[in-house]
């Protein structure tokens, strides 16, 4: 039996989802509130669900400052998100939260109760509809992106600007990378900030992320 709890601002949302898992036997609702700050205080009063079912954009508390809440007071629950948002960066959101999976709320009675299975097996679920949205647009920043040779002369990159940059992702020091490549330390500070510049970062942290995400570094 699952044990799940209800999280969602909208009393209507909630009654109709409780319809729809009380209809299952392997299914059990313990709660539903309609705020995170409840939520946290049911958890703290009684015996944990095996899943928690919450909306995304809620007053005061949202689901993602929700999720990240329980994952680091009960990180063996499972979280699936609801939302009427269909965008990757909510997801994305979500998931590094430490959310197990999500759904678009026009997502058909049969997928939320198979998303939910999924997630108290163990297995992430997002909605159809997400998943090929993502492949999609993976699908297209890999034809943008994936041909470092593109991207070095985008941003103006030189062979031996992308080599310090490999070596400052490693952790290197200014001195020792200068050591690593035979050239001054002031040679290899030059090339650090005209690396920042070029990329339109902030700082150091800003500049490795740069490197990772447009495949640069690996």
């Amino acid at each position: 039996m699952i044990q799940l709890m209800l999280v969602d601002d909208h009393h209507l949302v909630r009654n109709g989802f409780r319809l729809i898992l009380e209809s299952q036997k392997d299914i059990a609702v313990l709660a539903d509130v309609e705020s995170g700050e409840m939520a946290l205080d049911f958890l703290t009063r009684n015996q944990g669900p095996d899943l928690i079912l919450t909306d995304v954009k809620m007053e005061e508390m949202d689901g993602i400052s929700l999720i990240a809440h329980i994952k680091e007071k009960y990180p063996q629950t499972k979280i699936l998100a609801l939302s009427m948002l269909n965008d990757i960066q909510t997801v994305y959101d979500v998931l590094n939260a430490g959310g197990d999976g999500y759904l678009v709320k026009d997502s058909s009675a049969d997928e939320v109760l198979f998303g939910i299975r999924q997630i108290a097996n163990g297995e992430k679920y997002l909605s159809v509809s997400l998943g090929i949205s993502c492949v999609e647009n993976y699908r297209q920043y890999i034809a943008n992106t994936s041909d470092k040779g593109y991207i070095l002369a985008k941003y103006d990159i030189s062979e031996r600007e992308l080599a310090v940059l490999e070596l400052i992702s490693e952790g290197y020091t200014n001195a020792e990378i200068a050591d690593r490549i035979f050239l001054s330390k002031r040679t290899v500070e030059g090339h650090r900030q005209r690396l920042i510049e070029k990329t339109h970062t902030r700082n150091t942290a800003g500049l490795v992320r740069f490197g990772f995400h447009h495949m640069l570094l690996h």
